[in-house]
């Protein structure tokens, strides 16, 4: 029998909320974080609004010997990763190190806004201005690393970066590493640190992000006819993924199980995506068959609805195809209006998202849904939550490139 799996710990950080409880009150509360861009000037560009984080301060994490050789997307990353530990109450030691501790990140862009940063103070100073551990800094795999060795973690280490899926990757391959007997908890998350004058700028070149001027909060429309692109985020999400016995053997709170993942890709164009959406249903009915769970049991979808024309439209008629009658009565919600759209981290936040709603028995709605759309005639949840009982729940994300990954988790009883 394969080694069952389960969600014990949830950290996130981000705009609309900061650990476990703050998160799920926002959440709860339908509260958006998303608001106009302050840390940079966007009159140059056609996008103005984001997800920032406001009131960061690593300063409750770290040490300032410890700041110096950590950007911002690390110090997401590892404080997150940090107040997922303390939630699941999972004892750990930096000085004790364990071998069966394992670390699965992702991320889209890890450290390249803080590359972009460093670059201009080269410019204009040199190489005697540039951070002397600008190079530990900008790749990456930092994240992993940076948590394992904040925590004493030997075991498997690994930092993916599959775009906007990479938070759900990260989950999955934690699953994989745990059925495997490789490791008995992982730490899986991601983290995300782009809001940065010519990172942000280059999404808005390709037109992939909302150009919309009016209430920054409504940026965001996952669904809606209206909607125009997705509205960039910044934070990180972890969450404490742990075989299922060990997690009993320490009388472990348990959120969640994880059944299912898969991954597949497109092969079809860097930013479209695929007309039929076939690997897109592909993908999920590789979930479900790994979680061996028919489509009729899964009650409530975490769609991926970036809030852009063609990719909320095509994930609709994906759902639809594999769920086909069950479609109908499926609760699909889209939750970046509370988030905004953090790339890698996102996934990992909406996986947050998932195991809370099967463990407070609470749908989140689509926020901001004002006008219906032909094309997305699913139950998408509008404005308001329910109480509602999940039994399963599923969780979509999907990246440039092409990249699909799918999650489904269930309710332990």
């Amino acid at each position: 029998m394969k080694r069952r799996v389960v969600i014990t710990g949830i950290g996130p950080i981000t705009c609309m909320g900061t650990g476990r409880a703050a998160f799920w009150e926002g959440i709860r509360a339908g509260r958006s974080g998303i608001s106009r861009i302050t840390t940079f000037d966007t009159s140059a560009i056609k996008a103005h609004c984001g997800g920032e984080i406001r009131d960061w301060d690593p300063t409750r994490f770290f040490p300032p010997h410890r700041l110096k050789r950590l950007d911002r997307y690390a110090q997401f990353a590892v404080a997150s990763a940090l107040l997922a530990l303390e939630d699941s109450g999972l004892p750990w030691s930096r000085e004790q190190p364990t071998h069966r501790v394992g670390v699965s990140f992702g991320t889209a862009l890890g450290g390249i806004a803080n590359a972009e940063s460093e670059h201009q103070l080269f410019l204009k100073k040199g190489s005697r201005g540039v951070n002397p551990t600008l190079a530990l800094q900008v790749f990456g795999g930092s994240a992993h690393s940076n948590i394992a060795i904040e925590c004493g973690f030997r075991g498997p280490g690994t930092t993916n970066s599959n775009s906007c899926a990479s938070g759900v990757v990260s989950v999955g391959e934690a699953l994989r590493y745990i059925r495997d007997g490789m490791a008995d908890v992982f730490v899986a998350g991601g983290a995300e640190a782009p809001l940065s004058p010519l990172t942000f700028g280059a999404f808005d070149f390709i037109k992939t992000m909302s150009r919309w001027a009016g209430d920054p909060p409504f940026a965001c429309k996952p669904f809606d006819l209206e909607r125009d692109g997705f509205v960039m985020g910044e934070g990180a999400a972890s969450l404490i993924v742990e075989e299922y016995e060990h997690a009993r053997a320490r009388g472990a709170r348990i959120y969640a199980e994880v059944l299912g993942y898969s991954l597949n890709n497109e092969a079809y164009h860097m930013t479209t995506p695929l007309p039929g959406g076939e690997a897109v249903i592909v993908c999920m009915q590789d979930a479900l068959a790994d979680a061996q769970i028919p489509p009729e049991s899964v009650d409530y979808i975490n769609a991926h609805a970036s809030g852009t024309q063609l990719n909320d439209s095509n994930e609709c008629q994906a759902i639809k195809a594999v769920f086909g009658p069950h479609a109908s009565r499926l609760a699909v919600s889209g939750t970046k209006a509370y988030t905004a759209h953090p790339l890698g981290a996102t996934g990992a936040m909406e996986t947050a998202i998932c195991a809370l709603a099967i463990h407070e028995g609470f749908i989140p709605p689509t926020l901001h849904h004002k006008t219906s759309d032909p094309a997305c005639d699913l139950d998408v949840v509008p404005n308001i939550g329910r109480e509602q009982p999940v039994r399963f729940a599923m969780n979509n994300a999907f990246g440039f490139g092409g990249i699909n990954s799918v999650l489904v988790l269930g309710r332990v009883d």
